[in-house]
């Protein structure tokens, strides 16, 4: 295995702390499913949404074991674009994969930048017009990627106080709610097993930003440790904050309501806590949840594409043209977003993010298979990664094709053109070189 793929970290520049990879997993997961997704979630779940999120969790525990593994093994900062080329070698297949869910990533970023404008759009009493709400969403996409610019501490510093607030928020949220409700008088009602099991699948995308953490793995000073570490709390925080707060809003909202309030349902809870003032503090703290998972998450896309092409795990006619260095990647990852913004709706995006990162972390994860003598995983978790992402996939887009059937062939789309891209890019390159010979 050729050593020079991997980017050691470097002991010499402070690294990232784990408080700070901590926040930015957490901000990466804390965004737009929690503040936004909640009704779309209850169509389907009912009443049994806390459930829903406790089951995405367990879900996605089993794909964090296997990324933490491979993560302390191969610390840089491409994270999951590191984990393909070490497991299926440089070439179509990881260059492909690569592609894929580098736009995974991308699609994710707008679905945070979407939710950011559309609870814009809620405190303005929902008055903007439909381009402005598009125009809000380009605006913090940008905003994001000078934050990026500046480096690893300062976004793990801007996930720190962005986090901070949220939390305290939600947990006066959660207090209130549940002082306030009438428990005697609650219901459960809604949510088939099916139903339940399209909601948890539809809610996944709230937990993807675990990968996030592994993009900082290089700038740790003991990935071993920090990072499985790092992830594991994100993911337990994260989890609690998703079933406590739900919790409460299916205790103060039926499920008609929630679906009436759809897009702001925690706005419109925390209304009938403390009046306008709650709805004012919850939806500043939703602007702050998805900036700061917009901002994780093109953080992780810049990374991984210029981390793509100094291992040259994409052809290098990608490679040397559109991503060449980490600036021209960030700014190519960001105006992508900004495109996806003003061209999907919020449901739509939704739904594709989901989708693509229960495909990716199955991949990966099986992939992981291959070097886990190396990581030292044990196989079980791997295995239960693989069939819980694909069994959450196979009914996510059995939904899909007969609700967003557009939605299920952009995906199919997208996945089949990554290859597509990069076994061509990879042939233009050879033919190119054996030319010039």
């Amino acid at each position: 295995m050729n050593s020079n793929l991997l980017r050691k970290p470097d002991p010499k520049n402070g690294g990232i702390s784990l408080f700070s990879a901590t926040a930015l997993g957490v901000g990466g997961m804390m965004g737009a499913g929690l503040f936004s997704l909640l009704g779309t979630a209850g169509a389907h779940a009912g009443t049994h949404i806390p459930l829903a999120f406790l089951l995405g969790a367990l879900a996605a525990s089993f794909s964090v074991y296997s990324y933490a593994k491979l993560g302390a093994t191969f610390p840089s900062s491409g994270g999951p674009a590191t984990f393909t080329v070490m497991s299926f070698g440089p070439g179509v297949i990881s260059g492909g994969l690569n592609i894929f869910q580098y736009m995974a990533y991308l699609i994710a970023a707008a679905l945070y930048a979407a939710s950011f404008s559309e609870y814009t759009n809620t405190l303005f009493g929902g008055n903007l017009s439909s381009l402005e709400v598009k125009m809000i969403g380009a605006a913090i996409v940008a905003l994001c990627a000078g934050i990026n610019l500046l480096g690893t501490n300062i976004v793990g510093r801007a996930e720190m106080w962005a986090i901070g607030f949220v939390t305290i928020a939600l947990l006066l949220f959660s207090a209130s709610g549940i002082h306030a409700a009438d428990i005697s008088s609650f219901e459960m009602s809604g949510g088939s097993i099916n139903g339940i099991a399209i909601a948890t699948g539809i809610l996944y995308i709230n937990y993807q930003g675990f990968g996030v953490v592994t993009n900082s793995s290089n700038a740790m000073r003991e990935p071993h440790k920090e990072l499985p570490l790092a992830m594991f709390s994100a993911l337990i925080l994260v989890a609690v904050a998703y079933i406590l707060v739900s919790s409460t809003a299916v205790l103060l909202l039926s499920p008609a309501e929630m679906q009436r309030f759809n897009g702001h349902v925690l706005a419109n809870a925390a209304e009938l806590i403390a009046g306008k003032i709650g709805f004012v503090i919850i939806g500043a703290s939703a602007l702050l949840a998805c900036a700061a998972a917009l901002n994780a998450t093109i953080f992780a896309a810049s990374n991984i594409a210029a981390d793509m092409v100094s291992k040259r795990s994409i052809s290098a006619t990608l490679g040397d043209t559109i991503l060449k260095t980490q600036m021209r990647a960030l700014s190519i990852s960001s105006l992508i977003v900004i495109a996806l913004v003003l061209a999907f709706p919020l449901d739509v995006v939704g739904k594709m993010a989901s989708l693509a990162f229960l495909l990716v972390y199955a991949v990966i994860t099986f992939g992981h298979i291959k070097v886990r003598k190396q990581t030292g995983a044990k196989l079980w978790p791997l295995w239960a990664a693989i069939l819980v992402n694909l069994g959450l996939f196979t009914t996510l887009f059995i939904n899909v094709i007969q609700s967003a059937p557009s939605s299920a062939l952009a995906l199919v789309g997208a996945l089949i053109g990554s290859f597509c891209l990069e076994g061509i890019s990879r042939k233009y390159f050879r033919n190119q070189t054996l030319h010039t010979k």
